[in-house]
């Protein structure tokens, strides 16, 4: 099952009477920049609440990836109910449900920190997540309805450089509110209920930090609601989730999905791993809270990357443009790995530069030629994003077993050398 629109589902979007065909509200863009804005930021939060709950907990690299995978794994699991539940009652209804359960995921941190349960915490996540995987449901599409269709692919690469604001802007304030407190290495010296006691008070700086997101979410989900009758000619049909499978035989749909399912468990793999990449002594050697201001820097470089990509994609191919940059990943994870010091450090965050266009790229590279099964294509790829559910939790695992993160930054390359290979693969004609 995948969320379509009626409008979108029945015409070529490059046809000259597209032009006519899309929602009338062209003021709900700022609401649905806002929902990009807010729920890239609190994705990007995740890195910054990993190393906290490492130390907090003793955890292996394995155990903290955790919080990526109960975070992740909601597009997996809320992906199909997610986009049935707005296609029943609309997208503005859809978009409060999802910033009404993203707010109960903020608030499932007071228990979590009041208990002292590392558990507990995962499980705010999956909520908190579950609540982001219908946003998006309602986002993606929407942004493409409200205003021609010839201009669809500038909104949404418009849209995505805001998103990618968020993911610089959180984690600058998350990693001083976060990080700046950490009492580091204490936790192994403590046991019992002075241990219990450490971790509840550590973890208030969390609390307080999603409480007031919890706030913003509630103000943001009334504003929605008091604008909720806006989308008067709003209509959807139904898709079988069979027929959305069954595009996964086509070879081109089926590796683009591949690819970002790679694509989103690399870049999330590596900006999980930054702030303890960087505490290495060959590396920089900082605390947490001092490496936790270099995320923005990771993501920054995608903020960027996006802007400048969206230039460059219209004069060059978008499979050459995926292949380089992916090839480009794979040099500075060579580097990072490698070398030390500052040239370490500034090759692992400038991998974010690289990453600003996969995404898009991939997905229009993919969906291409699909036609009226566009939607369909859409739906599954939503789904592939699980990918920043597994390929972490095995980063971690492979840092575990060698004892080394630069060893286990080899994983992310494998996934960027696919998504190269499909970039060359798709700069070739594929369809007849």
């Amino acid at each position: 099952m995948a969320l379509a629109p009626n409008l979108s589902a029945e015409r070529d979007l490059n046809s000259p009477d597209a032009e006519g065909t899309h929602l009338d509200a062209p003021e709900l863009q700022v609401f649905v920049l806002a929902l990009f804005f807010i729920f890239g930021g609190i994705t990007s939060l995740n890195d910054v609440i990993i190393p906290k709950l490492k130390d907090l907990f003793t955890l292996s690299y394995t155990q903290a990836m955790l919080v990526q995978f109960c975070f992740f794994t909601a597009y997996a699991v809320m992906g199909l109910p997610g986009a049935a539940l707005v296609k029943r009652i609309g997208y503005m209804r859809g978009a409060v449900v999802g910033l009404l359960a993203m707010m109960a995921g903020c608030l499932l941190f007071i228990p979590a920190s009041q208990s002292a349960t590392y558990a507990l915490f995962l499980l705010a996540l999956f909520v908190l997540a579950s609540g982001v995987v219908v946003v998006q449901v309602v986002t993606n599409p929407l942004i493409s309805l409200l205003g021609p269709a010839r201009t669809a692919h500038s909104r949404l690469s418009f849209a995505q450089g805001f998103n990618s604001l968020g993911t610089v802007i959180f984690p600058a304030v998350g990693a001083g509110l976060i990080l700046g407190n950490l009492g580091e290495g204490k936790s192994d010296a403590l046991t019992g209920p002075a241990l219990a006691a450490h971790r509840m008070a550590e973890t208030q700086t969390v609390v307080h930090t999603y409480t007031a997101l919890a706030l913003a979410l509630l103000v943001v989900a009334g504003v929605v609601w008091a604008n909720r009758h806006r989308l008067k000619d709003e209509h959807h049909e139904s898709s079988s989730l069979v027929a959305s499978f069954a595009l996964l035989r086509d070879k081109r749909f089926g590796l683009g999905a591949l690819c970002i399912f790679l694509y989103v468990g690399a870049e999330v793999s590596i900006g999980s791993l930054i702030v303890n990449y960087l505490k290495q002594p060959r590396v920089l050697g900082l605390n947490e809270a001092a490496a936790g201001l270099y995320i923005p820097w990771y993501w920054g470089g995608t903020l960027v990357g996006r802007f400048v990509g969206s230039a460059v994609l219209r004069a060059v191919s978008p499979g050459k443009v995926l292949a380089c940059n992916a090839m480009g990943a794979i040099a500075l994870i060579l580097i990072a790995a490698n070398a030390s010091g500052h040239l370490a450090a500034a090759s692992l965050l400038l991998i974010g530069l690289m990453n600003s266009i996969m995404f898009p790229t991939i997905f229009s590279l993919a969906c291409k030629g699909l036609g009226r099964r566009a939607a369909d294509g859409s739906g599954i790829i939503n789904i592939a994003i699980f990918g920043g559910a597994v390929v972490p939790i095995l980063t971690g695992a492979l840092a575990d077993l060698t004892g080394s993160l630069s060893l286990a930054l080899a994983l992310p390359a494998i996934c960027y050398a696919v998504i190269a290979y499909f970039g060359y693969d798709t700069h070739r004609p594929h369809r007849t």
